[in-house]
């Protein structure tokens, strides 16, 4: 593990680094409950049930965390990916649902991710926007990481410069 300061965007240089997360879970399945924590305490004892996963009571689920984790990723490679390329980015903004359906009435399973990506990236066109959301994807680890078990769908959007209202929101 890395124990002294580094900078990790310095090219060349080799990082790892170690993320940990755990879940107190008592009792069963469909009774039982628990709490998530993060070792950040971005999460802290986080209350869990399957009724906020499989029904619909207020909580977070893993799936949730699946989708959030890939978003992030994905924002993150594709700026990356952009900035390497010469372009600067005004900002990107991605949803990720990560679809779990019933198998075979015994169990469970994560069966598909779908990205929706919006961009604002002055001076790109549209071709060229494509081949680096298809790079950014090859580049993020958490679409590395759940590429072989699952499709992952990318559906992106090219905003106009403009396409920012003076409050900052989005304008239709």
């Amino acid at each position: 593990m890395e124990t002294g300061k580094t900078n990790s965007f310095e090219k060349g240089r080799r990082m790892e680094k170690y993320r940990k997360a755990g879940v107190l879970w008592t009792g069963d399945l469909k009774t039982g409950s628990g709490i998530v924590s993060t070792e950040s305490r971005a999460l802290f004892e986080h209350p869990l049930t399957a009724r906020m996963r499989f029904e619909d009571q207020p909580g977070t689920n893993p799936e949730e965390m699946i989708a959030a984790a890939h978003a992030t990723c994905f924002s993150m490679a594709l700026a990356s990916t952009l900035a390497k390329n010469g372009y600067e980015p005004v900002r990107t903004d991605t949803t990720a649902t990560c679809t779990l359906a019933s198998k075979n009435g015994e169990g469970y399973e994560i069966t598909a991710m779908q990205l929706h990506v919006r961009a604002e990236v002055p001076g790109i066109d549209e071709s060229t926007f494509r081949s680096m959301i298809q790079a950014a994807d090859e580049g993020c680890p958490v679409s590395n990481l759940l590429r072989n078990g699952l499709e992952i769908q990318i559906d992106a959007t090219l905003l106009e410069e403009d396409s920012l209202s003076e409050d900052g929101k989005l304008s239709s």
